[in-house]
């Protein structure tokens, strides 16, 4: 998923670098006031470390391109779309400058596809999926799982999208559609079960850390045991 130096043109490449640093900007702004406090900081950078560790984990998917997990509706869930982006961000360009894990100048264009597509995508179907799952915290990771599921050849898409407005690598775009979405269709299913798994021991545990539950899941009773005398 991670885009290369010159596999889009340069006014691509610098109108997604635009875009991007719009959207950081505002989710900046947004996770500052509403998402990020005192608890949920330390979330975000377990998140940010998870994210990065699987994202390292590349494998070829055919047509030049390679497949890995995202970990951006886990993140969108856990800590908030915004601060998803964040992490997601920083995650993205550690990667490009550090490991050369994707261009950077297709830095802008791998924060949309990841951070804002796979974010923003995943988030919407986990929230849609709760207001119509039992109110109960058991339908947290099952919400984040289908979440995750779409997220994936939902960010494939959109490359598929950029590639055919600005495509500067010698694959025919059919071929580059079918292999990323086909590919990523089968990714999906292993980030929904990833996804699944973290998610329901987050609940388990402090169900109160988790982003989507807050306002939305029955207040929990804290009961002290009785005292037999």
């Amino acid at each position: 998923m991670h885009v290369p130096d010159g596999f889009l043109d340069a006014p691509t490449s610098v109108a997604t670098g635009v875009v991007a640093a719009g959207v950081v900007g505002a989710s900046l702004v947004r996770a500052s006031r509403r998402e990020l406090d005192e608890r949920t900081a330390p979330l975000a950078g377990l998140v940010a470390v998870f994210v990065f560790a699987a994202q390292m984990v590349n494998f070829p998917v055919g047509a030049g391109t390679s497949g890995h997990l995202l970990g951006a509706a886990l993140a969108a869930v856990l800590v908030g779309p915004a601060t998803a982006t964040l992490c997601l961000t920083v995650v993205l360009a550690v990667q490009a400058f550090l490991f050369a894990d994707g261009g950077v100048t297709a830095l802008g264009t791998n924060v949309i596809l990841m951070g804002v597509v796979g974010v923003w995508v995943g988030y919407a179907v986990a929230r849609g999926l709760l207001g119509l799952l039992p109110k109960r915290l058991a339908s947290i990771p099952v919400a984040a799982a289908v979440g995750a599921f779409v997220s994936v050849p939902a960010a494939a898409l959109a490359f598929s999208g950029l590639y055919a407005i600005g495509g500067a690598a010698p694959i025919p775009l059919g071929t580059l559609v079918g292999t990323m979405v086909g590919w990523h269709l089968l990714i999906g299913l292993g980030e929904a079960a990833i996804t699944f798994l973290a998610v329901t021991s987050i609940v388990a545990a402090r169900p109160d850390l988790v982003h989507v539950a807050r306002g939305r899941m029955p207040a929990l009773e804290l009961r002290t045991p009785e005292v037999v005398a």
